[in-house]
């Protein structure tokens, strides 16, 4: 999915401001700073003038600022590493871990977006790249998560 969407979607979800989605950045990396004008840029659609393509490091930066203004800081106060490439694995694991969705959250989640998914399909999904049971998120899969996810946070 396009990290662009990824972060509309969110951004509707929680309905934040181009501020608080550039301190959700500087949450996770205090080095990097984002005006209102470039947060406005990644959230054009892409056919808008004035679009910016949103980097892989800015999604995983937005994502784990969301986990630290969610659940609070790390105990070992470590920040984490920055993700070189971030997937759609990786968002759905960001926000399972921001929101502390458990298993039956997740299906509760994907039930609600019209999309039922069976346990082993949900597990595949967190299992590390290597192992012979992991499955790559598709697009549609994470739109129906991002879609439950809102329905949930939003009500409705």
């Amino acid at each position: 999915m396009i990290n662009n969407d990824v972060l509309r979607s969110v951004r509707y979800m929680l309905d934040l401001s181009d501020a608080h989605v550039a301190n959700l950045v500087a949450m996770a990396d205090p080095a990097v700073v984002l005006d209102r004008d470039e947060v406005q840029a990644y959230l054009r659609k892409d056919d808008e003038p004035g679009f910016a393509p949103l980097s892989d490091r800015l999604l995983g930066l937005f994502l784990d600022g969301l986990v630290v203004h969610c659940r609070g800081p790390r105990e070992d106060a470590t920040p984490r590493p920055p993700e070189k490439r971030v997937n759609n694995n990786a968002v759905l694991k960001k926000l399972r871990v921001a929101f502390e969705l458990k298993d039956v959250d997740l299906h509760a989640i994907f039930e609600a977006a019209g999309h039922p998914i069976s346990k082993p399909e949900l597990s595949a999904l967190f299992r590390q790249p290597g192992h012979k049971n992991f499955r790559l998120c598709g697009d549609q899969l994470l739109r129906y998560f991002l879609r439950g996810l809102t329905l949930r946070v939003r009500g409705g």
